[in-house]
């Protein structure tokens, strides 16, 4: 059965797209969910002004976090934290903790969802920690935790 995406669907296609799907998928799943209607060829005209429209909305966000990363690749991001001996911390510094330094010290607001680490920062230092805030765009940030 084909059919016409109106939402992105993860591991199918994005908004727009004419897809080809089994019959008990479109039926039972896409199409009460709202998120597919059967490929006619009205909706495939619809699907296509769908498609451009999406298109040039990503084209825009991918500019915006393009813009975001040299903005916030230029300086390290300094985070202030209670340790003991040796440098471990009384605890850990965590996406949250580092979305929020980041948009105190460069005004610009960061979802925790967007930062990964690979481990929990647990000592002192200076680490790289990638930010996505688009599918198409990653970048490292540079994080310093100091002891206050």
């Amino acid at each position: 059965m084909k059919v016409v995406l109106f939402e992105s669907v993860s591991g199918l296609g994005n908004r727009g797209d004419v897809v080809d799907v089994s019959d008990g998928y479109g039926r039972n799943s896409l199409i009460p969910k709202g998120l597919a209607q059967k490929a006619t060829e009205g909706t495939k005209a619809q699907a296509d002004l769908m498609k451009k429209a999406w298109e040039q909305r990503n084209a825009k966000n991918r500019e915006a976090a393009e813009e975001l990363a040299k903005s916030l690749v230029a300086k390290p991001i300094i985070i202030y934290v209670k340790a003991g001996g040796e440098g471990k911390l009384f605890g850990s510094v965590t996406t949250s903790d580092i979305a929020s330094s980041i948009a105190e010290q460069s005004g610009v607001e960061v979802d925790r969802k967007m930062i990964t680490l690979s481990d929990p920062i647990r000592t002192l230092g200076s680490y790289s920690v990638a930010v996505k805030p688009h599918p198409e765009v990653q970048f490292p940030v540079s994080v310093e935790v100091l002891s206050e």
